[in-house]
């Protein structure tokens, strides 16, 4: 079998935490010390994350949302897909090397979607967003660390609880979806949804398009 190269190493803005992005052929891999964030090879429940989200909003004109967490592309390019050319997406990528890295290296494998004209990139935390924000998204994406159950920083606690959540609710045009990817089920992060003023779906989905292996969790959250 191919072994793994390192390609770059990169640590999380406020964290001792360091991001590796690796290669072995084709197959690209972003890991945490000890933990695969990321595989370039198992996308699928991103993929859908960014279609439930759009399939939301059908006929709706002049969309914006916001992704929080740019990965490898994929979300982003699901999200595209979807979406007319009168719309618009802004992504909150809080590592630079992850923005660089899909200029550079990992460009090809989500179709290069940063050079598509209708998204802007930020180099920033999500949760200065929402901070700032006031009923101006249409959708707003989390495909930040692992879920509600994060790995990577402390300071996510705060985008998946209240106060996180209830910032989301605010930045959220009526009629608007917040949607959540999870690497795993969360027993109580419905209850805390609907106790911000969401109605909630649950939705267990493949992690693989051959639907082979584990499931991932995805909330639509709907500002009603």
């Amino acid at each position: 079998m191919i072994p793994w190269q390192r390609i770059d190493t990169t640590t999380i803005p406020g964290s001792t935490q360091q991001l590796r992005l690796l290669q072995r052929g084709d197959e690209f891999s972003i890991r945490g010390e000890g933990f695969e964030l990321m595989n370039s090879r198992q996308h699928a429940s991103e993929d859908t994350l960014a279609r439930l989200a759009c399939g939301c909003l059908a006929g709706r004109p002049n969309i914006s949302m916001l992704i929080g967490g740019l990965g490898m592309g994929f979300t982003l390019t699901a999200a595209l897909k979807e979406l007319g050319a009168d719309s618009r997406v802004a992504v909150a990528e809080l590592v630079p090397a992850v923005v660089r890295w899909n200029r550079g290296p990992l460009a090809g494998l989500a179709g290069n979607p940063l050079a598509d004209g209708r998204v802007t990139v930020y180099e920033t935390d999500i949760a200065g967003m929402l901070k700032s924000a006031a009923v101006v998204y249409d959708a707003i994406l989390f495909d930040v660390d692992n879920g509600p159950n994060g790995l990577t920083r402390q300071e996510n606690d705060w985008l998946y609880g209240a106060g996180g959540l209830k910032e989301a609710y605010t930045a959220l045009r009526l009629g608007g979806v917040l949607a959540v990817w999870s690497a795993s089920s969360d027993s109580g992060f419905s209850f805390h949804l609907r106790r911000t003023g969401f109605s909630v779906e649950e939705i267990l989905t493949p992690v693989r398009r051959s639907r082979k292996g584990g499931r991932h969790t995805i909330w639509l959250a709907f500002r009603d």
